[in-house]
């Protein structure tokens, strides 16, 4: 029996099911053959009813070395996330849970005298790593421990109540084992022996939460009480189940759009080979036919293809020779930084939203 990843309960229910598609971080050759098994993993997110952890089912892929370029986004993000809480900062050490992502927040902590320890530290950062633990509980668990007494947790995720309100059903994918609300991480956090006891809001990815937690029971701050209350308006059962509907719609209006320029004889390319545009490119069908190719920052994709079709990764160079008529940006956080680095690109690109039609920017 499938039981919680967070308090091991077996009141686990579906929410989301993607069907079989294919692994969100295996990027075959590009020319290799699509066989059937490439779409063949299962991707399905359960809420438990317990707990209110929202999870991935299960994943029988096998995880490989992430290829991808940190955005800048994620290093701005950083560094407002580290001006913004440094009047909480305590101590003098520092450990980092790292994301299979890449970036770090070190750096920016021993700018401000923070010296980097592998044991117990008075700062313990964790941003978009944990959810990337299967054994929530334990993971939990191991970052309370390595939290000095007196010390302070930052953790940052991609809120629950952002992927439901803004249809972000594609942040569901292989290798995420949680999508967190405050409330959830408050009870993961208590059974660790923690409390939250600050809580900062950031634009990143639509909407994602910095928290503070402190070792035993610690009065939450206000920003903690609104930032529950505004979750807690978006995380019935009814509207997590609306992002089926979202998935169905999304994939439909991203092949007819694709379907749309090719009959007007437009040559479409894509830039941001993404881990969760593999589920919505399987999902709609997406081909070369309808889409020439991916253009990505990260060397180490470039020679593949997408995974489940035969679209292929090439570098930006490549993309700005090609001079398509549109380019559809996959990850909406990364229009400023593609804007400024590719002003031949001006007018031709489009945004993929989960709500609507693509979108002209």
């Amino acid at each position: 029996m499938i039981v919680c990843r967070g308090c091991g309960s077996g009141g686990l229910t579906p929410v989301l099911d993607l069907g079989k598609v294919p692994a969100a971080d295996h990027f075959p050759a590009a020319g290799s053959p699509v066989d059937a098994s490439e779409t063949a993993h299962p991707l399905r997110m359960d809420l438990c009813l317990e707990c209110d952890l929202a999870q991935l089912a299960e994943d029988d892929t096998r995880a490989e070395e992430p290829r991808g370029v940190e955005p800048q986004a994620l290093r701005d993000q950083a560094a407002a996330a580290v001006e913004r809480v440094a009047g909480s900062l305590r101590g003098r050490t520092v450990r980092e849970f790292g994301s299979p992502h890449g970036g770090t927040w070190v750096p920016l902590l021993a700018a401000r005298g923070f010296s980097e320890v592998t044991g117990t530290a008075d700062v313990v950062l964790d941003c978009f790593g944990i959810m990337h633990e299967p054994d929530q509980r334990a993971a939990f668990a191991e970052r309370a421990a390595a939290t000095a007494p007196g010390g302070l947790l930052l953790l940052q995720y991609h809120s629950l109540a952002t992927i439901v309100a803004a249809g972000q059903w594609n942040a569901l994918r292989h290798g995420h084992f949680a999508y967190y609300s405050l409330a959830a991480v408050q009870r993961l956090l208590a059974t660790a022996g923690m409390s939250v006891s600050g809580a900062w809001e950031f634009d990143l990815y639509g909407g994602t939460v910095l928290l503070a937690a402190e070792h035993g029971a610690v009065e939450p701050g206000e920003t903690v009480a609104a930032v529950l209350a505004a979750e807690a308006a978006q995380l019935d059962l009814a509207a997590l189940r609306r992002l089926q509907q979202v998935t169905d719609e999304h994939a439909r209006a991203l092949r007819a759009w694709l379907e749309s320029q090719s009959a007007q004889g437009l040559r479409v390319y894509a830039y941001g080979a993404a881990s969760r545009a593999v589920a919505l490119f399987s999902l709609a069908g997406v081909h070369a036919g309808l889409l020439t190719a991916v253009a990505d920052a990260s060397p180490a994709k470039h020679g593949r293809r997408m995974p489940g079709t035969d679209v292929p990764i090439v570098a930006p160079a490549e993309l700005l020779a090609a001079q398509p008529d549109s380019v559809l940006l996959t990850l909406p956080d990364l229009l400023p930084e593609v804007r400024e680095r590719f002003p031949e690109l001006a007018g031709r690109w489009f945004l993929d939203d989960p709500t609507g039609p693509v979108k002209g920017v």
